[in-house]
């Protein structure tokens, strides 16, 4: 199962493995009390459509266009995507206060579809 939720949500056990992918560290969380095991920053989207983006509801059919062609074209999909296959639960987590509109929310797709077919992600 691939979920996600945000970084200033409590770890739950249900949660599984967490990896933030967010390419900033998430304001205001100490290293030490972060709710996730792994970092995986470069499979956030680029600065540049990061910038662009600015979390504007407005441009979110474009961002998740831009999103998803980056997405094509980094190896680190492939490394997701091995985690999990290897665990039954995984969390992707973000910083985002927009729980609708956020990388997060694409990388679940996108993911999703490849790993185990539209039915695998849960929010």
């Amino acid at each position: 199962m691939l979920k996600i939720k945000r970084v200033y949500t409590k770890y739950e056990i249900t949660d599984g493995i967490t990896i933030l992918v967010d390419r900033l560290w998430p304001r205001g969380v100490r290293k030490t009390t972060l709710n996730a095991e792994i970092w995986m920053s470069e499979i956030a989207p680029s600065d540049s459509l990061r910038k662009w983006y600015a979390h504007d509801p407005k441009k979110w059919a474009r961002f998740k266009e831009r999103y998803i062609t980056e997405l094509k074209e980094n190896p680190l999909v492939y490394e997701l995507i091995r985690i999990i296959r290897e665990n039954p639960i995984v969390t992707l987590v973000y910083a985002a206060s927009d729980t609708k509109h956020n990388n997060a929310v694409v990388l679940r797709g996108f993911i999703g579809r490849r790993v185990r077919g539209p039915a695998a992600h849960k929010a």
